[in-house]
């Protein structure tokens, strides 16, 4: 037995036989109609398949399926929260990955220690300017320069039209590029 069969094998054991056909049925129904809904959400269809099978796995957990109601807004009411949850782990992530820049990180034998001086001052000034800024133009300009967002992107997260998010991302650029022009003119 492959470990593809061993994984549905196991997986099939732990779904009630009285769940096992309105899941598949669930599964038939509503997998398309859930791509679509988060592929319009995240940015690759990879991460909308993963939303996919996660809402089935929750689905999978419940005691009787056949109590459910109303399919159509338990189905996507799941979908949101999967999506939410997905959201909140990503944003834990990437709050944990910019402390990188603080700690002291292994440095190649082949960079010169002036060299590696040097770009922890860059660094160093580059930590001053963003905590100069004010905190919503700080956000955008981290959301759009190190987490790649797009504006539009951007704008739906925090809550603003995108035109002012265009402003505090211009507000913080030219304060970035001042501090760093300075850092180099030194």
């Amino acid at each position: 037995m492959g470990s593809d069969a061993k994984v549905k094998a196991r997986r099939d054991a732990r779904i009630s036989a009285a769940n096992r056909p309105i899941l598949n049925a669930l599964a038939q129904r509503y997998t398309v109609p859930l791509s679509r809904y988060f592929e319009r959400r995240v940015g690759q269809k990879s991460d909308a398949a993963d939303l996919v099978q996660e809402v089935f796995v929750r689905l999978s957990r419940l005691a009787d399926l056949s109590t459910i109601e109303k399919p159509d807004q338990y189905i996507f009411a799941t979908a949101a929260n999967a999506l939410r949850d997905r959201g909140r782990r990503d944003a834990v992530r990437r709050q944990h990955s910019h402390g990188e820049l603080d700690e002291a990180e292994h440095i190649s034998s082949e960079i010169s220690p002036e060299r590696v001086l040097v770009g922890r001052e860059a660094v160093a000034r580059l930590h001053q300017a963003l905590r100069q800024l004010p905190e919503r133009t700080r956000d955008i300009f981290v959301l759009r320069v190190f987490e790649d967002e797009k504006l539009k992107d951007v704008a739906q997260k925090i809550g603003i039209s995108q035109r002012a998010v265009e402003k505090h991302y211009a507000k913080a650029l030219t304060h970035v590029s001042a501090a760093l022009r300075d850092f180099r003119d030194d």
